[in-house]
């Protein structure tokens, strides 16, 4: 029934200009077809735990195995590495923004947050929301850099590319309609963030400000996702179709407040704290 009243009073195929303006549609673009990708995520989505529990084992096994070996130092691997991610962030940051800022502009924040037209009826954002999703696959190895070269890993790394997997599969399958912001709001930080470690690769030293600059983003971040959830739910209680779960919110919920509170405490750790204050493992 809620499907159905999305569908009639404000599924976007029934308006025109619903779209945001792109200047140019690449052909792999104007070849998406949203039902497809929603076929195969419905039918797959639980894969996502496979790959979980292989990282788990990468991370551990790993872990062991570099103990008593010599750290690699991988520095070209890097650059490239965070130059190719940085480089997809900022397309997919291009492609998806765009939607959100026109349909805000046009619609209002309920569309943004209520109705899924960014895959349904964009083939743009659709195309890079669906990229996004698989995107948090190959993104896992940014931990097997951190064993090869004996750096600390912290909880909140493995803790965050675990859960962003599994959430975003699962969030993909429903059509997730306020998953628009979390997309946009994943690539912009990315961009910056791979941008910043790439040009640490380079051997660049930018200044103290920019690391901070990327954690608080990362910080604003997990506040607007908890706040996009906090919208979905008035929406629905208020009796106006919304094309989010109430287990999408929780999950999401739970999951952008355990991200506030782990990013938080690593901000005052790593740029507030003294040599002596420091935690040493969180």
């Amino acid at each position: 029934m809620q499907e159905e009243s999305i569908n009639t009073v404000v599924n976007p195929s029934i308006h025109s200009g619903m779209s945001a303006n792109y200047s140019y549609m690449f052909n792999f673009e104007d070849k998406f077809q949203h039902l497809d990708t929603k076929t195969w995520m419905e039918k797959n989505w639980t894969i996502g735990f496979w790959y979980c529990g292989i990282y788990i084992l990468v991370i551990f096994g790993g872990q062991h195995l570099m103990q008593n070996r010599p750290r690699f130092t991988l520095r070209k691997a890097l650059i490239v590495w965070n130059t190719l991610l940085a480089t997809f962030s900022i397309i997919g940051a291009c492609r998806t923004a765009p939607e959100l800022i026109h349909v805000l502009k046009n619609y209002g924040v309920y569309h943004s947050v209520c109705v899924p037209s960014f895959i349904e009826d964009d083939k743009v954002a659709g195309f890079w929301t669906w990229m996004f999703a698989l995107s948090k696959v190959p993104e896992l190895g940014d931990t097997v850099f951190i064993i090869l070269r004996k750096q600390p890993l912290i909880f909140l790394h493995w803790y965050h590319h675990i859960t962003v997997l599994l959430y975003t599969w699962y969030a993909y399958k429903e059509y997730t309609s306020s998953a628009r912001w979390f997309v946009v709001m994943n690539y912009c930080v990315h961009s910056l963030m791979y941008s910043y470690f790439a040009l640490r690769a380079m051997g660049k030293r930018p200044p103290k400000a920019s690391a901070m600059m990327v954690t608080s983003l990362q910080i604003l971040q997990m506040v607007i996702g908890s706040l996009v959830n906090i919208w979905s739910l008035q929406y629905i209680n208020a009796g106006q179709p919304c094309k989010v779960s109430h287990l999408n919110i929780k999950l999401s919920l739970l999951m952008y407040l355990s991200y506030f509170a782990l990013f938080l405490r690593f901000f005052i750790n790593a740029y507030l704290k003294t040599g002596s204050e420091k935690e040493k493992k969180f």
